[in-house]
């Protein structure tokens, strides 16, 4: 019997081992003990596995660039230095779009390795008859590598379920949404604006990043729709108050505001129907790995996802790429807002409900908090809506507030209760309207002037 080796598999999928060990703390923590540099050929993996596997026995989590950086300092070998430094380099920069499994295969290969090592080892016990022996060794490769993490202990970890990191926020703009959240939405949360196309969904996560940059988070902001530029004008418009059609000639007030603004933005674009949240979470890995430790992820929005777990109806599809994002949210330990459209019915509805949701009703369950933006042709012309507290985890919901709405700079501001009885916009905001065609005629001369002035 001989071991396996992982020059099997092909250097692709070793170069993602390494990037998953580089960068997965929890993988690495189920799977110390039973990786071993033997199992790899070529020098400089061996030589990452052992600064890999030498940082994890003193210090309980993934080496970083920096302290690798040192240690390859006392690299004597020049050639081998090199080889290091490009191995390195390929790692940090791998798309792990089937992270999972790479990951359990390298687990099951590890594991089974140990397995064998033992039964090796057990030949020589076999002839002494120290059965009891061969029964521990073979019993302790069976255990090795299962996850270390068997859950909360309740009576146990009391002190960690009031720890002031126990749940970390990152604040809303608006002061009632945050009191009825315990402050924001929190590591590991989901959160989810539904609206009708047009009703300012996407502004609605502009103003949610551009507040947490304002107040010195870091925020990604993935875009499936818009352009990474023409997204970045957005959030130019939010912090100078320059509306997107104006800031061509206002740019020395960007130049002059944004870098002054705390926090950092990223914003990254992907195509429609062929992103997964893999792709999204290679992509995280990438960014911590340059440097800068995400506290909000934004997605715009998480429909236009896709999934290789192919059902026979979209919903279950979207069921799954649903699921998969709240998955991403804890796995990361932050929290992560997107946007959903409602069907027909809801865009009718002054304030829109839970049974609107458009596609799948059980996406809403699976988030934490859901909000829903009610905005019809009158409230598109006028700046005005209502939110709707859908779904709540932390506190209450049924809520709704009225809302103002500037779609040409992003700012989004909250009001009082809405009066749903009264089935009416806020009167100072309504203008009256004999008929459809004469509304339809002001919405025009509106945005006329609006465009003109």
């Amino acid at each position: 019997m001989t071991l396996k080796s992982i020059d099997e598999y092909g250097p692709i999928f070793q170069m993602k081992v390494i990037s998953s060990l580089l960068t997965h703390k929890e993988f690495l923590q189920n799977i110390n003990d039973v990786l071993d540099d033997e199992y790899f050929s070529n020098p400089a993996h061996k030589w990452v596995i052992n600064e890999i596997l030498n940082y994890y026995d003193k210090y309980h989590t993934t080496i970083s660039m920096d302290v690798l950086k040192v240690e390859m300092k006392k690299v004597e070998n020049d050639v081998l230095k090199v080889s290091i430094k490009e191995q390195l380099r390929e790692a940090y920069r791998a798309d792990i779009e089937d992270l999972t499994y790479v990951q359990e295969e390298f687990s099951a290969f590890c594991k089974n390795q140990q397995l064998k090592k033992a039964l090796l080892n057990s030949v020589d016990l076999l002839k002494a008859g120290d059965y009891d022996s061969i029964k521990y060794m073979i019993e302790s490769a069976m255990k090795a590598g299962q996850d270390k993490n068997i859950g909360h202990e309740y009576s146990k970890d009391i002190e960690s379920r009031y720890r002031e990191d126990h749940r970390t926020i990152v604040p809303s703009p608006w002061a009632p949404i945050n009191e009825l959240i315990q402050g924001g939405l929190g590591n590991g949360d989901l959160g989810l604006i539904f609206g009708n196309p047009g009703g300012g969904k996407s502004w609605t996560l502009v103003a949610l990043g551009g507040h947490a940059v304002k107040l010195g988070y870091n925020v990604i902001h993935y875009t499936l729709e818009l352009s990474e530029s023409y997204t970045g004008r957005r959030y130019d418009a939010f912090f100078t108050n320059v509306p997107v059609d104006k800031l061509e000639t206002n740019k020395d007030k960007v130049t002059d505001t944004v870098p002054d603004i705390p926090g950092e933005l990223i914003i990254k674009e992907y195509p429609m129907g062929k992103t997964t949240i893999s792709t999204i979470e290679s992509h995280i890995n990438k960014v911590k790995n340059l440097g800068m430790e995400p506290d909000l992820i934004l997605i715009d929005y998480i429909d236009l996802l896709s999934t290789k777990k192919k059902t026979a109806d979209r919903k279950g599809e979207i069921d799954d790429i649903y699921t998969s994002t709240k998955g991403l949210a804890r796995e990361l330990n932050i929290p992560i807002w997107s946007v959903s459209q409602v069907n027909r019915a809801g865009a009718k509805d002054n304030v829109i409900e839970g049974d609107k949701a458009a596609g799948s009703y059980d996406k809403m369950m699976i988030t934490d908090l859901s909000i829903s933006l009610s905005r019809k042709k009158e409230d598109k012309v006028n700046g005005t809506g209502r939110f709707h507290i859908m779904k709540n985890r932390y506190g209450m919901d049924g809520l709704t507030f009225q809302v103002n709405v500037d779609t040409t700079i992003g700012k989004i501001e909250i009001g009082d209760v809405y009066d749903d009885e009264a089935d009416t916009v806020p009167p100072q905001k309504s203008p009256s309207y004999n008929n459809v065609d004469d509304f339809d005629h002001q919405m025009l001369k509106n945005k006329f002037f609006e465009l003109n002035s």
